[in-house]
């Protein structure tokens, strides 16, 4: 189980690094198509077709050819797809570029979360955030490089040293996961996991749950199944509002430092890792306030420190508070969005985690071109206050969840 966890491990940070590597790089590669804000955002609309259509089809997938192998499939075609963006010359043909790069990634995003998913279940243990934190290393580690080689490569020779090295990772990872098959956690019938019961030695409301046992017969196991999606649409809408905030400074971070304050390539590169940081030191702590805090408390004060802080990093017209709001917006939203996909896990298995996903990836991909749309039509700074809305309502859903 150790190898299992540690190879499931470097493909989320594989994830996050590849992400980072594309949302520093932005500005050249939009300068390249000579496009508008509009027209960006509509080529982002690309991504997140591409990404929410097979995010609908990968949870029956990993059913039917194992998580293991779809999270090893999915990551050689986003290394590959990488290396489209770049080559593109117009809006159209990026956001043609981007509905590839977009389905590869939404594919990797439920196959690795159902696959961890299957690592918290076997290990009774409230350890997703710890995944998901090395997604925000991997993040870290591709924005500080991005921002590293800016000034010295073209997005394309980037693009694929990336590549390359990300085929190496799958190489090696891929072996442990092919050789090593985990079952699929998750109820498809009966009762759904009662979030104040522990499991394994964790404590009441951490987010890991009992095992839900085979259900009742008729009219209860019935109710059961109706519950149990409601709680899954639940949390895909918590993890919705909290992904929001991280397309939103993944995509368009730097360029609110760039052209709003007058930052150099590299100090806007400095915003989105100044994210991720945060996020991934918040993750890192994950399971520990889970453990103590409970997944109501971790889900609301999370949803209300983001609020606050993506308020002053859209509004402050000053380059250090702007950071300071990146890296606590980061805080806030660290461990939102994994203990949804926990908790959507554990009640369905990997067709929870595909709901979820479909939903919270949707705000994580929506949201860059619905803030490109807004940044022509008010400017971008007020766009980018929507994250902080979409903060306060992820932390009253969690707090009628709780309830």
């Amino acid at each position: 189980m150790t190898s299992v966890r540690a190879a499931a491990t470097a493909f989320f940070a594989v994830d996050g690094f590849v992400f980072a590597t594309w949302a520093v790089r932005i500005p050249a590669v939009k300068a390249a198509t000579h496009a508008s804000p509009a027209g960006l955002g509509l080529a982002l609309l690309g991504l997140s077709g591409g990404a929410i259509a097979t995010m609908a089809i990968s949870g029956a997938l990993c059913r039917r050819f194992g998580a293991g192998r779809m999270t090893v499939g999915s990551a050689i075609l986003l290394l590959l797809a990488l290396l489209l963006p770049p080559l593109a010359r117009s809006a159209p043909a990026l956001a043609l570029a981007l509905l590839v790069f977009g389905a590869a990634y939404g594919s990797l995003n439920v196959s690795m979360n159902s696959l961890a998913i299957s690592v918290v279940a076997a290990l009774r243990r409230p350890v997703m955030p710890s995944f998901h934190a090395a997604w925000s290393f991997g993040g870290l580690a591709g924005a500080a490089l991005g921002g590293l080689l800016a000034p010295y490569l073209a997005p394309l020779p980037h693009f694929a040293l990336v590549c390359a090295a990300g085929l190496a990772v799958t190489a090696w990872c891929g072996r442990t996961l092919l050789t090593h098959p985990l079952a699929a956690a998750g109820a498809v019938t009966g009762e759904i996991p009662d979030p104040r019961e522990g499991a394994g030695g964790t404590s009441p409301d951490s987010g890991v749950s009992p095992d839900s046992g085979a259900g009742h017969g008729g009219r209860a196991s019935r109710r059961g199944i109706g519950r149990g999606w409601r709680v899954v649409l639940l949390f895909g809408l918590i993890a919705l509002c909290s992904a929001y905030g991280e397309g939103a400074i993944g995509d368009w971070g730097a360029l609110h430092l760039r052209q709003d304050l007058g930052a150099g390539p590299r100090l806007a590169a400095a915003g989105y890792a100044a994210f991720a940081l945060a996020e991934a030191c918040g993750r890192l702590a994950g399971s520990w306030l889970l453990a103590r805090l409970g997944q109501t408390r971790v889900l609301v004060l999370g949803g209300l420190t983001a609020c606050a802080g993506m308020l002053a990093a859209a509004l402050a017209p000053s380059v250090p508070v702007v950071l300071a709001g990146f890296a606590l917006t980061g805080l806030g939203v660290a461990n939102m969005f994994p203990a949804a996909m926990t908790r959507a896990g554990l009640v369905a298995g990997p067709n929870g985690v595909a709901a979820a996903s479909t939903l919270g990836y949707g705000g994580f991909l929506l949201g860059p071109p619905t803030i490109g749309f807004l940044a022509t039509a008010v400017g971008l700074s007020t766009g980018l206050t929507t994250v902080s809305v979409l903060a306060l309502v992820a932390a009253l859903l969690a707090w009628i969840a709780g309830s």
